[in-house]
């Protein structure tokens, strides 16, 4: 590539304003030491605005001019080589040949694009002073290739679609102090819209509801073509989108890979258990799902238990079942599975699962610190029906029993207060109160 496209890019990419944007609540901060800062997620769900949200931060700082911003799916950077890279790096030193010597910023977009980035990146950060941040597609910088090819000199963070916090900031509706009858009414409404339509920022920031529904399915179609198909070159596409189908309808539910197998085997599709596993390991790595395992205090007791599956969105989720309204409770449930991963991003010893015992009464999730069940969780729409409450409660105290963990939780949609029941606490509170609390407590 020309080395003047590549100047008059950096030129433009220091001058060019921060674009408006939703605050996030991740904290991904500014290392000390020598780490690329990498982040991973979905499509679509603000890794390249997290980054401007940093810039903003160093702008704020008096450092806009140390923080250079490259996106590798510029068409002006097409096609770019490794080679390249050093040019971008002598041309930022040229706007500014004293202000590298004080500490900048490259924040690197879609840098997987660039075959052999990674050595151009421990380059930098060992030899520079000079602090790297990086995204990329889930499927090309998972996790486990970053740590492989960053050799520890990486500290990575998930980015999920917006929590229920970010949306009421990205809607300016309050949820602080106590709220006013008509306060809680608009979180409540909000509330609904977010099960409904999921938390992609493009998807909230959309005021046509019919627009965001084609902007759904065509989100979750790119996923799957981009990060599953197209990655790991998969020649059986009509076993795996009925695989995704499958999941999408019957998600918080335990998937038996046998039965599935046997039931594409009755429609005339053939698929062995081991290229359902190796799908399902796929659709996981892509973030279109989130496999929840059911507890247990043995390694092989977690490896061998059937998962329950959650689209990594809900509004994923009701793009496949069309029937919100009796899917309510199981998409209060999906919600839970979300915040409670993005609560062990910042806290790594956090693990939860579902629980289940011989009789099949289940405890929606079990919180796990380190060796310690620090709290097990029943979501439920409703308590009020005939039997609800006995049905919900019942498992949640015997799980306590075997577990010997006495914080427990029921999340309900407006109900709030707590009772002592069999000698032990029994705490409920609405699912919106839980989500933007926890939220909160992680902003701080």
């Amino acid at each position: 590539m020309q080395d003047s496209h590549i100047v008059q890019y950096v030129k433009d990419s220091l001058r060019r304003p921060i674009p408006a944007l939703v605050t996030r609540d991740l904290q991904a901060g500014f290392p000390t030491t020598r780490k690329c800062v990498v982040i991973i997620g979905p499509r679509r769900a603000g890794k390249t605005y997290y980054m401007f949200q940093q810039m903003g931060g160093l702008e704020a700082r008096g450092m806009r001019r140390k923080a250079l911003y490259v996106n590798f799916e510029d068409d002006r950077l097409t096609p770019l080589t490794l080679g390249d890279l050093d040019t971008i790096l002598t041309a930022f030193r040229k706007e500014d040949p004293e202000g590298l010597a004080g500490g900048c910023h490259l924040f690197l977009d879609e840098v997987q694009l660039v075959k052999g980035w990674e050595r151009f990146v421990r380059r930098v950060i060992d030899t520079e002073d000079i602090l790297v941040h990086v995204t990329g597609s889930s499927s090309r910088l998972l996790h486990t290739e970053v740590a492989t090819s960053m050799r520890g000199r990486s500290l990575t963070y998930v980015m999920l679609p917006f929590s229920f916090r970010e949306v009421l900031r990205a809607r300016g509706i309050t949820c602080e102090g106590s709220l006013s009858s008509k306060e809680r009414a608009a979180v409540l409404r909000a509330l609904e819209g977010y099960l409904r339509l999921g938390g992609f920022p493009e998807i909230v920031l959309e005021k046509d509801e019919g627009k965001a529904q084609k902007m759904l399915s065509g989100l979750l179609d790119l996923m799957l073509i981009r990060d599953v198909i197209e990655r790991h070159h998969i020649k059986n596409t009509l076993a795996l989108r009925a695989l995704v189908t499958h999941l999408l309808a019957s998600f918080s539910t335990p998937f038996s890979a046998s039965k599935f197998s046997d039931y594409l085997g009755s429609q005339g599709i053939k698929l062995a258990k081991p290229t359902i596993y190796t799908y399902m390991r796929h659709l996981e790595d892509a973030f279109i799902f989130l496999g929840v395992r059911r507890f247990g205090y043995k390694p092989r007791e977690l490896v061998w238990s059937l998962p329950k599956v959650y689209p990594i969105d809900t509004g994923l989720a009701t793009q496949m079942s069309g029937r919100h309204s009796e899917d309510l409770g199981r998409l209060m449930e999906c919600a839970v599975a979300m915040e409670l991963m993005r609560r062990r991003d910042r806290n790594p010893r956090l693990e939860f699962y579902y629980w289940k015992d011989l009789h099949g009464k289940e405890v929606d999730f079990v919180v796990r610190e380190g060796t310690s069940v620090v709290e097990l969780i029943q979501s439920c729409y409703d308590l009020e029906g005939y039997g609800t409450k006995d049905r919900e409660l019942g498992p949640l105290l015997k799980a306590s029993r075997e577990t010997g963990c006495k914080r427990l939780r029921v999340l309900t949609w407006d109900q709030e207060g707590e009772e002592r029941v069999e000698g032990r606490k029994v705490v409920y509170k609405p699912l919106w109160r839980w989500l933007t609390e926890g939220d909160r407590r992680a902003s701080k």
